[in-house]
């Protein structure tokens, strides 16, 4: 997928939206107290999860905003430190505050974000030093990765992997190609991931894939490599 077809933005655009708002609608059926239930993301419970996402959500948006005013910003006041003490203070809020924090934060989304075709997708932000399309495509894994991680064991409620489109598995095995060894296996010969896209873009995410992934090197299977870390030296890896 080229991200920079007008058509392709507004797939993606739609995809996004898509996710957080499947994402209400399963937090929304949730007893009040849910949030402090583990995730799958170590040291977080389902309501760092959601206070992250209602949080990101933000601080992309106000890309946007800024963008549009001929600005760049911080995505977080505060940097680090201020993400993760906003994360922490949102975590222990109740179902209906949750609801009403994501829901806030896809209406300022919906607000800023340009049309498709709008100059202003390329103009700079702050976020990894790139253009504003790049936030878009944060935004879009963003969403997409943690209304799994947020999800993960409510039974029927569970957005799983299975919510990844082709679209997106492509753009996120792309992204995250970067986390292997100079696509080199440990003794140097080319390395070809092996499985179903959603189980080898989940595998690449550090999440768990519904079925088996495994590698090739120069044709002969070898050891799935150890990941790098996530592809920015100031985005956080979870």
């Amino acid at each position: 997928m080229n991200p920079t077809d007008t058509t392709d933005v507004g797939r993606v655009l739609a995809d996004a939206d898509a996710a957080l708002a499947a994402l209400v609608d399963v937090v929304r059926a949730l007893p009040d107290d849910a949030g402090a239930e583990p995730s799958p993301l170590e040291g977080w419970t389902r309501g760092h999860v959601l206070s992250h996402v209602a949080n990101v959500g933000a601080a992309l948006s106000r890309q946007a905003e800024f963008a549009a005013g001929g600005e760049k910003v911080a995505p977080y006041d505060g940097g680090q430190a201020g993400r993760d003490a906003a994360i922490e203070a949102g975590a222990g809020r109740t179902t209906s505050e949750h609801v009403a924090a994501l829901e806030a934060s896809r209406a300022r989304l919906a607000a800023a974000w340009p049309e498709p075709g709008d100059p202003l997708w390329s103009a700079p932000v702050a976020y990894r030093d790139g253009v504003l399309l790049d936030a878009l495509l944060a935004w879009w894994r963003e969403a997409r990765i943690h209304a799994v991680d947020a999800t993960a064991g409510l039974g029927g409620a569970t957005l799983g992997i299975e919510t990844w489109d082709d679209d997106f598995c492509a753009h996120l095995r792309d992204f995250l190609a970067v986390r292997l060894p100079d696509g080199r296996d440990r003794d140097g010969a080319a390395l070809e991931l092996v499985g179903e896209p959603r189980d080898v873009a989940a595998w690449l995410a550090g999440r768990d894939p519904s079925g088996p992934v495994s590698a090739l090197g120069d044709g002969v299977t070898v050891a799935l490599p150890e990941l790098g870390p996530w592809p920015s030296s100031t985005a956080p890896s979870r």
